[in-house]
């Protein structure tokens, strides 16, 4: 469960997750109006006198790693429109950031550290090797600390479905580079069928953390969040594989549908919606 999608307040996002939810995980990624990457080191305390608190491990943290504009390419069309979940660092900042990030796997006891491979470009070919250069490289420096990073296929990023996160983990083969399957992502995308197909298509030993959410499309193109169980995405049929396959890493809700009203509201409604799934896979919880 992703803190900030219950609550801006940590400690009352740690009780829904621990007390209500029953849950013993939750993936870190902003909280009291701050990015996870701009907390100050009372902020971090008191963030893990919380999690302690609840008696809560975190699964990794949600930075904003290369969620930026490749320089030197066409200014994408996503850059200015996307929220970044009180974030905004240029390329020149992404170096710091990175080791920045991978000191709060540390402070926070955990090993992944998410990333992103930065805005959509309409071709992204002339600068895909390069790309994959700086995503190499990011590897190699978290190995050094023994940090897995794990690249999120985002619609607004270059890597967006499970096809494109299969080529870039064939190009990019450290142990240490995984990649953050999230369905709902893909099915932004028309046409794409996120499970079984973008899935199907994964290495399997190299999904490393997996998002939770749903989505449906309109005529148009254009695409709604929805509660887990409420889109396109089988989730039921995706849990079933993840458990024939062996996944063994976690499953993050991430809500992003509002239609309950409120973050919290609408995030347990998609809770249900996921422990419903589970459940008709055949998955305890």
């Amino acid at each position: 469960m992703i803190n900030d999608e219950i609550s801006q307040d940590f400690d009352h996002a740690c009780y829904v997750v621990s007390k209500d939810f029953g849950l013993q995980w939750i993936e870190l990624r902003g909280m009291w109006n701050k990015n996870i990457s701009d907390l100050d080191a009372k902020e971090i305390a008191d963030a893990r006198k919380i999690l302690e608190k609840y008696q809560l491990r975190v699964t990794d943290i949600a930075s904003p790693v290369f969620k930026t504009d490749w320089p030197g390419a066409p200014l994408s069309k996503q850059s200015p429109k996307r929220d970044q979940f009180n974030a905004a660092f240029d390329f020149k900042q992404q170096t710091p950031l990175l080791e920045h990030c991978i000191e709060l796997t540390k402070a926070f006891n955990t090993d992944r550290l998410r990333c992103f491979d930065f805005w959509r470009l309409d071709d992204q070919k002339p600068y895909r090797a390069a790309i994959n250069d700086k995503l190499r490289e990011a590897a190699e420096t978290c190995a050094k600390s023994n940090v897995i990073l794990i690249l999120e296929n985002e619609m607004a990023c270059n890597t967006g479905t499970g096809e494109e996160g299969a080529a870039v983990l064939a190009a990019i083969p450290n142990k240490n580079f995984m990649l953050n399957w999230d369905p709902g992502n893909a099915g932004t995308f028309p046409g794409n069928t996120p499970y079984p197909n973008g899935y199907e298509s994964l290495p399997k030993e190299r999904i490393g953390h997996c998002h939770c959410k749903d989505v449906s499309r309109k005529p148009d193109g254009k695409f709604e969040w929805q509660p887990v169980g409420g889109g396109l995405v089988d989730w039921v049929g995706q849990f079933r594989a993840f458990q024939r396959d062996g996944y063994h890493y976690a499953v993050s809700l991430e809500t992003h549908w509002r239609g309950a009203g409120t973050p919290e509201a609408s995030t347990r409604v998609s809770m249900k919606g996921l422990k419903d799934a589970l459940q008709k896979a055949g998955i305890q919880c």
